[in-house]
């Protein structure tokens, strides 16, 4: 089924990131989230194959392939990868979710499965996150990119440090929103809220464990 053919929560919540794009485009993807993509590009007389194409992108990096045996490949390849993948998609994931918890806690505040709290756990997790990222990318990785390895050891073992840190932070999300389990009447900016927390989760953890189990240990070894 095309994206034309499916309805504007569907793609709310099976797309995370979905969400972002509908509210430039001022597409109701809660109250009015049964209504097909089509038809409300159509209402809104907006470009449907452009809003087509920018949903595909999303969907692609979700589902990229992650086989490729990055124990062999050049680090100069696995930082850019890392970066560009995993840096950037962050950036972009992190304001979009604060934006849904707080809509979700401002509406359904009142409700005792609401997950209050979460909104200000997001956005602690995006600042930390932020700068740790931003160390990577102007200290850490010209460090390794120049093979200065044995000066690279010491960040190494700081955002080690930073990403047991982030881990732990990750659970007071799941503790938050029990392990993202919406309430089966949760609207449909709830659910898409739990469902862009699951692909951060899950990219933060992949994101994670290229550098813990795979980088870092082999600049390590180049000491």
């Amino acid at each position: 089924m095309s994206f034309a053919q499916q309805k504007l929560s569907e793609l709310a919540v099976s797309i995370p990131g979905a969400t972002k794009i509908f509210r430039e485009y001022d597409l109701d993807f809660c109250c009015g989230g049964s209504i097909l993509l089509e038809v409300a590009a159509q209402q809104k007389n907006l470009n449907l194959a452009e809003i087509e194409t920018r949903l595909a992108h999303l969907q692609q990096s979700k589902s990229e392939n992650n086989d490729k045996d990055w124990n062999v490949a050049h680090y100069d390849e696995i930082i850019d990868h890392i970066i560009t993948r995993y840096h950037n998609r962050h950036r972009e994931q992190l304001p979009e979710l604060i934006t849904l918890a707080q809509k979700v806690e401002n509406v359904h505040g009142d409700r005792e499965d609401c997950p209050i709290g979460v909104a200000a756990q997001l956005e602690k997790i995006y600042i930390e996150l932020s700068q740790h990222l931003m160390k990577e990318e102007q200290i850490l990785f010209p460090m390794i990119k120049a093979k200065n390895y044995m000066m690279a050891a010491m960040p190494i073992r700081v955002m080690e440090m930073e990403h047991d840190e982030a881990g732990q932070d990750v659970e007071v999300v799941k503790s938050l929103t029990n392990h993202c389990t919406a309430p089966s009447d949760a609207c449909f900016s709830w659910k898409a809220l739990y469902s862009g927390i699951n692909e951060f989760i899950d990219d933060l953890m992949h994101h994670i464990h290229l550098e813990n189990n795979i980088l870092f240990p082999r600049v390590l070894r180049e000491k």
